[in-house]
């Protein structure tokens, strides 16, 4: 039986290839991904040119498609829905790529608009639950910047998230810097939606509490990207007393810690002072030179804005107001099952059958 030595620095040598490996294929997707979405898009602006100039209709693009499948039998991604959502996407994004080159030749990208680096499946969720162009627009920037998958972007428009995001009445404007103003306003949503808890409105602040932390990687989504857990009922003792924070986070992109308190009932002026005793108490104990200054979110069942407004001007510290609930808004807004199993349907037909390397593995993220 042979005593094979594993040479010095195989390990970290093979942890390299890997990286490299991972990476390659990464940027392969990225490059077949471009392809297809250049593709689509091309075939859905000349179906748009000859509408405009012939007057095609659905039964046309029908039989255009019939005509591309017996050509290409290989690729079922050509069916008379695909075709028709191929022109939807080149009308909502005219300008996404560059058709002048030579015959044959791939249009080209000619802005750094967030549509063009999503996947197929990405775009036609954006079509199909999106009416104005600058949402389709705010939330194609949204799901690269995170990284979204398709669920996940459905599940940011069916909770309305561009509405919601930095929305919570706050006093950051008067108690920071602008610029730190700006930011901090960033990290807060109006309502918070904590539909993966299963509660109701006569839970109790521990429940909710507790729900929260073991649903914490939904927790942590909610309140959005780069928020990282601290703790739970963090303890402070000041001259013998003893004080309890309910959550405490730290924000990795901003570098601050982030107070958050809960109540199951309508706001009162005092949780304003209490939130922002526990700011105060974090900044003096915790925070750092290099840290940015700590904020306070409150979150509440309810409130009124005259009484939120003025607790916000007395309060010397940065602290924000924000309402949750355990449901998504407007529910009439919500997508049917039979609307959820369309959007799926269709974006696999179109991407997932394509003959096309990596194609199936991008657009199932």
């Amino acid at each position: 039986m042979s005593n094979d030595l594993v040479p010095q620095g195989c390990g970290e040598l093979l942890a390299d290839l890997k990286a490299r490996v991972r990476a390659a294929q990464l940027r392969a997707h990225r490059i077949v991904n471009t392809e297809l979405l250049a593709l689509y898009w091309s075939i859905g602006t000349a179906i748009l040119e000859r509408q405009s100039t012939e007057g095609w209709g659905t039964r046309t693009i029908h039989r255009l498609a019939d005509d591309l499948r017996a050509e290409f039998p290989e690729m079922r991604g050509f069916s008379g829905r695909s075709l028709q959502y191929m022109a939807t996407a080149a009308r909502a994004w005219p300008d996404l790529f560059d058709q002048v080159g030579a015959l044959g030749a791939p249009p080209r990208p000619i802005a750094q608009q967030a549509a063009a680096q999503l996947p197929w499946g990405h775009v036609m969720v954006l079509l199909d639950r999106l009416d104005d162009q600058d949402d389709r627009d705010w939330y194609a920037a949204a799901a690269v910047e995170h990284g979204w998958s398709r669920a996940v972007l459905l599940n940011q428009i069916k909770n309305r998230l561009r509405s919601r995001a930095g929305a919570a009445p706050s006093n950051f404007e008067a108690r920071l810097s602008r610029s730190d103003s700006e930011l901090a306003q960033q990290l807060t949503r109006d309502p918070y939606i904590f539909d993966f808890l299963d509660l109701t409105a006569s839970s109790s602040e521990r429940e909710l509490e507790q729900g929260l932390i073991d649903q914490l990687q939904h927790t942590l989504s909610e309140f959005g990207r780069g928020f990282s857990f601290v703790g739970r009922q963090v303890h402070f003792d000041v001259e013998g007393h003893d004080f309890f924070i309910d959550l405490l986070f730290f924000h990795l992109e901003q570098m601050r810690y982030v107070v958050v308190e809960l109540k199951v009932v309508r706001f009162e002026p005092e949780f304003a002072g209490q939130l922002g005793f526990y700011v105060a108490l974090v900044d003096d104990r915790l925070r750092r030179d290099r840290h940015a200054p700590t904020v306070g979110i409150l979150l509440c069942a309810a409130r009124e804005e005259a009484v939120v407004q003025y607790a916000l001007t007395s309060s010397a510290e940065p602290i924000a107001i924000a309402n949750y609930t355990y449901i998504t808004p407007t529910p009439g807004a919500l997508p049917s099952g039979a609307e959820l199993a369309k959007v799926v349907d269709a974006a696999l037909t179109a991407d997932a059958d394509l003959a096309i390397p990596g194609a199936a593995d991008d657009v199932n993220q």
